[in-house]
């Protein structure tokens, strides 16, 4: 039986971790090539997914949660404040504290990016055999919980 070169470099977790990485990666700058709106940063744009996924938030909580250092955080939500992306609200609890939130436009933004790049993987996936897909199914439930340990 011969082996491919892929086979043998997955036959180790070392070896297995490289491809992934390169796979991940080439798969996440094919999609980040389908962003409709190519002047948010992909800081600008990790917010406004964060901020839609678990609503509205302190800016520390998402510098904690984008692993940025607050400085730059202030900086994202600022350029993103002066294009009407985000909006800061008086912390109902703690009047020292503000609290970012999705504008209408805003989550229109994110919207329109879902659905373009979710369109382009879909058609990508389209092209795949069904076990392929199954495959994938089961792979994405274990990137999951690899991209969360």
């Amino acid at each position: 039986m011969i082996r491919s070169p892929l086979s043998q470099q997955t036959r180790t977790d070392a070896g297995l971790a490289a491809v992934l990485r390169v796979a991940v990666g080439r798969l996440a700058r094919r999609l980040r090539a389908q962003r409709p709106d190519a002047s948010l940063s992909l800081g600008q744009g990790a917010v406004l997914f964060t901020l839609a996924r678990h609503g509205q938030m302190t800016p520390g909580a998402l510098a904690e949660h984008e692993k940025v250092q607050p400085p730059s955080m202030t900086r994202i939500i600022a350029a993103l404040e002066a294009r009407s992306l985000v909006r800061r609200t008086p912390h109902p609890d703690d009047r020292r504290q503000q609290l970012v939130d999705l504008t209408d436009e805003g989550r229109a933004v994110v919207r329109e990016d879902q659905r373009s790049r979710e369109m382009w993987l879909a058609r990508r996936l389209a092209e795949l055999p069904p076990e392929d897909k199954e495959t994938l199914r089961a792979a994405a439930r274990i990137l999951e919980r690899l991209s969360q340990a």
